[in-house]
């Protein structure tokens, strides 16, 4: 793959200043085409130490409208970022739609980095691999368009570029030790290029010996990409037939759960003190440790998950978690992946997130009331499953609620919340809109439930009928899954 880098390509001076002003005014149209096209933009140079990198971003800022362009540089990691899992620091440098991010280094680096150096072996590093070929499908299939560039240099032509940045003062003694391991760095390199290179993401392997050439044909490259891909909207993406609305099945995953289980005043006030006493305890034990917990709030409206997050909050020093309220997305959220922002709100090594609503609305109120087309749904639970993944393979906690009632109950409740001054602003048009399509949500749940509870990230399905015994499920549930983890 390497070896078609190694020819000896160059492009002379006359030539090249006599193509760049036409590739500069068409790489700016296309620019500004993409913002009309609303697709995000992720530019990734990667390559030989000495190849020109760092030139070649200073080239594309350059020939772009700067306020259209985000550069990023993934070089050492900060403590924010190792205390968060390894995409965390990729997901807050994503462009929104309409815009180009420039990364100078990506999800690659570390684990070549790691492969080379003998801190992973061979089937890690290949399921690493298969993560980045799947995280780079999920952002084409959300309308990103991906141009990936390897600048390759021969062994001897890396040397000589080393020996430049010598005299300049700018090679490190990582340059060197790196060059020393060249043979490796280009087998483990090549691998990851092949694995990764794909029909809507591919690698362009580029010859970087001579400098006019390796930009120009970068430029090149760049504008041709953005041509082809703009012609590409989301309607030409393969449909996922939609089953809302669809006949529920004879028995549901619900139907399971018995909302007839209840708890006495005295039963609840027992456990909830020993709980809570517990949770305490272990919240500051995961802040020793260092790990982090993500707990998810998900059920029917007015089925008392506020009310039980309050139960665990209370549990639990201020300082050490967060709740995090999900609405409707803002502009700006939906400007990126919509998983983009929950990302940004994972928390630090040994704190706690706790989501009121959470990525799940993409599969059920997305998909319920048409605001997610089928085939944008229908990726999500593989898509979910992945972040989730992520989530606890960077040693995360995650704890999954789906706090269930009857309809009847929930009716019970509304007609309280009309009734109770200090309850009415609970209650909205919206809430007797969702209770109309009852059939599709649990549809919509039962899909959810099936698809997306794993052995790392199971779902608890909370029998809320009874909201003391829903509390102290809860409880019981995180209190368990702390234990077991820590």
């Amino acid at each position: 793959m390497f070896e078609a880098a190694e020819l000896g390509r160059r492009l002379n001076k006359a030539e090249f200043e006599s193509k760049l002003p036409a590739l500069r005014a068409q790489l700016l149209d296309a620019q500004f085409e993409t913002r009309n096209h609303k697709s995000p933009v992720i530019v990734i140079v990667s390559g030989a130490d000495g190849a020109g990198k760092g030139e070649l971003v200073q080239r594309l800022n350059e020939w772009l409208d700067p306020r259209g362009v985000e550069t990023h540089a993934f070089w050492d990691e900060s403590d924010e970022e190792r205390e968060r899992p390894a995409y965390w620091r990729f997901w807050r440098a994503m462009p929104a739609r309409g815009r180009i991010g420039i990364f100078f280094g990506s999800w690659f680096t570390t684990p070549i980095i790691r492969r080379v150096y003998g801190k992973i072996k061979r089937r890690r590093f290949e399921a690493e691999l298969e993560q980045i070929a799947a995280f780079e499908q999920m952002l084409v299939a959300d309308g990103a368009v991906i141009v990936k560039f390897w600048l390759h240099l021969p062994r001897k032509e890396q040397r000589r570029a080393l020996e430049r940045l010598e005299k300049m003062n700018r090679a490190t003694p990582t340059d060197w030790k790196h060059f020393q391991l060249y043979k490796k760095f280009k087998s483990v390199s090549e691998q990851a290029c092949r694995a990764t290179s794909s029909r809507e993401a591919p690698w362009h392997v580029i010859e970087a010996t001579d400098r006019r050439y390796r930009e120009f044909t970068v430029g090149s490259i760049l504008l041709k990409t953005l041509k082809e891909k703009l012609k590409i909207g989301q309607d030409a993406l393969p449909r996922v037939r939609r089953r809302s609305n669809a006949a529920l099945p004879a028995k549901s995953i619900l139907d399971r759960v018995d909302l007839k289980q209840t708890l006495t005043d005295k039963e609840y006030r027992k456990l909830l003190e020993s709980l809570q006493a517990r949770l305490g305890k272990l919240a500051w034990a995961a802040r020793a440790k260092k790990r982090s917990v993500v707990m998810v709030f998900e059920g029917w409206d007015a089925a008392g998950k506020g009310s039980a997050i309050r139960r665990v909050t209370g549990a639990m020093d201020p300082r050490l978690y967060r709740v995090v309220g999900i609405a409707a997305p803002t502009d700006e959220e939906r400007a990126h992946h919509y998983l983009w922002r929950f990302w940004r709100h994972l928390p630090r090594a040994g704190r706690m997130t706790i989501f009121d609503r959470s990525w799940y609305g993409r599969v059920l109120v997305e998909r319920v009331e048409g605001f997610a087309k089928p085939q944008e749904w229908g990726r999500a639970y593989q898509e979910i499953n992945e972040f989730e993944d992520q989530l606890t393979g960077g040693g995360i906690i995650v704890a999954k609620f789906w706090v269930h009632i009857g309809a009847d109950e929930q009716l019970r409740r509304f007609k309280e919340r009309q009734t109770i001054a200090h309850k009415r602003y609970k209650i909205t048009e919206e809430d007797w809109r969702n209770r109309n399509k009852w059939d599709d949500y649990k549809l919509a749940v039962d899909e959810m439930v099936a698809r997306c509870s794993t052995a790392a990230a199971p779902w608890t399905l909370v029998a809320g009928n009874d909201k003391k015994f829903a509390r102290i499920q809860i409880l019981k549930t995180i209190v368990k899954r702390l234990e077991e983890s820590l």
